[in-house]
């Protein structure tokens, strides 16, 4: 075996100590939904999180059974000295992984599903309970359903979600430190980096976003409702059913401009082809475009901006520059 890495060794520890925590917490009688969002936030923000948080839950059911089965032979004790005693014993557990190689505390979680597509892909997922997801080009998901709710994890990309209403199950998609929460719902999540949309076709459902750790977004957004969510900010605008159904081209495999800059088509056009779409005069970027198009037609979109606008159009290696 190689030398001990102590820093990796601190950062589990801390990790183990915050999931204990929320497991204390969460078992107290104070959890509100607001507890739970925190909860759900922290989770989402990496795979050590949820690891450490659901080893710790499996066994503090193990020792809550054998509590049960000790009945009063032994003297009660509160939820943090037990959770405490579990953390030694999962040190324990987690050196003996290491040795084997760390193949079971990596093992995913039996009710949580990933999905994904490559660049240009488009999936539809259906879900046990009637809902379906469509999958756009370079989308990563993870659905877990578990207990009383049904939860989505938007990793990368975008996707579209019809949801079957529950009431009793409450249906909640987490894009960074944003969730949306279905209530009777189509709508639209896209995350580029640290930007996320929400986009709501049909129904309402609650935005909730995360500015710090004392300040909390909601807003219940309506049909042609946009919100656009960054680190430092968070913007509503409205939008027409005609604007909706043109980015949903996507579901159909094609893209509608519609007034759209050429800077901004290219992008768009980008994110499904591994050929690129280059613009190469800053001056014609803003240039406006219009029309429907194979989301793979680069060559359709370049005769158009070669025969109406009167650009110039060279193909090198993996990229279509338009110029000038």
């Amino acid at each position: 075996m190689g030398e001990d890495n102590p820093s990796m060794e601190i950062h589990a520890e801390e990790v183990d100590a915050c999931a204990a925590a929320w497991l204390e917490r969460r078992d107290s009688d104070g959890w509100r939904e607001a507890d739970q969002f925190e909860l759900d936030s922290w989770l989402a923000q990496s795979i050590a999180h949820r690891v450490s948080y659901w080893r710790l839950k499996a066994a503090w059911g193990r020792t809550e059974r054998l509590s049960v089965l000790r009945g009063a032979m032994a003297p009660e004790r509160s939820v943090g000295e037990r959770l405490r005693t579990l953390l030694g014993r999962s040190a324990a557990i987690v050196c003996m992984a290491a040795v084997a190689g760390a193949v079971s505390y990596f093992y995913p979680r039996t009710d949580e599903w990933t999905y994904s597509t490559p660049l240009g892909g488009h999936e539809i997922v259906h879900l046990g309970d009637g809902t379906q997801i469509e999958l756009n080009t370079d989308t990563v998901i993870r659905v877990a359903n578990e207990g009383a709710g049904r939860q989505v994890w938007l990793d990368r990309g975008e996707a579209y979600f019809q949801v079957r209403h529950d009431a009793s199950r409450p249906f909640t998609v987490m894009a960074l430190a944003h969730r949306i929460t279905d209530l009777g719902t189509k709508f639209v999540v896209r995350q580029d980096g640290t930007r996320v949309e929400v986009s709501l076709i049909e129904g309402r459902a609650r935005f909730e976003s995360t500015r710090s750790a004392t300040e909390t977004h909601s807003t219940v957004l309506s049909p042609g409702d946009v919100i656009v969510a960054t680190a430092d900010a968070v913007s509503l605008s409205r939008t027409s059913a005609h604007a909706l159904d043109a980015e949903l081209g996507w579901r159909r495999d094609v893209l509608i401009f519609d007034h759209t800059s050429l800077a901004a088509a290219a992008d768009e056009f980008n994110r499904y082809n591994k050929e690129k779409l280059v613009i190469a005069d800053s001056k014609i970027a803003a240039h406006t475009i219009g029309g429907t198009f194979p989301k793979n037609g680069l060559a359709d979109f370049a005769d158009v901006a070669r025969g109406m606008l009167g650009l110039k159009v060279t193909k090198t290696g993996d990229e279509i520059v338009i110029s000038r």
